[in-house]
């Protein structure tokens, strides 16, 4: 499994998305797999990747949570989640996204 987190310069949700997806990997059985980072510093590095706002959590190049489409600006990214609307996604949801596309063989 190859885990990227897309973000952009300055971005306030950046490392605890990278906290909260180490936790769902670990507690999903993948701790041994790395993480890594990605600074989106242009429009030309967003439009070039999977972008979806930052931070976007890509597991084997697709968006873990099927985002509203790429966008090429340099913004950050709102997730649903159990209590509204938050700048990451619950340890919660990234376990369950991990466990269906994995464990499932989807």
């Amino acid at each position: 499994m190859r885990v990227e987190i897309l973000h952009i310069p300055d971005c306030p949700n950046s490392a605890e998305a990278e906290t909260r997806v180490r936790a769902a990997l670990d507690e999903s059985g993948h701790s041994s797999t790395e993480i890594e980072l990605h600074l989106l510093s242009s429009s030309d590095d967003a439009a070039a990747v999977a972008f979806a706002g930052s931070p976007t959590i890509l597991l084997d190049g697709i968006d873990a949570f099927d985002g509203d489409g790429r966008t090429a600006d340099l913004a950050c990214r709102i997730y649903r989640t159990p209590t509204g609307f938050a700048g990451v996604p619950t340890v919660e949801d990234l376990i369950a996204v991990i466990r269906q596309r994995y464990e499932t063989g989807r």
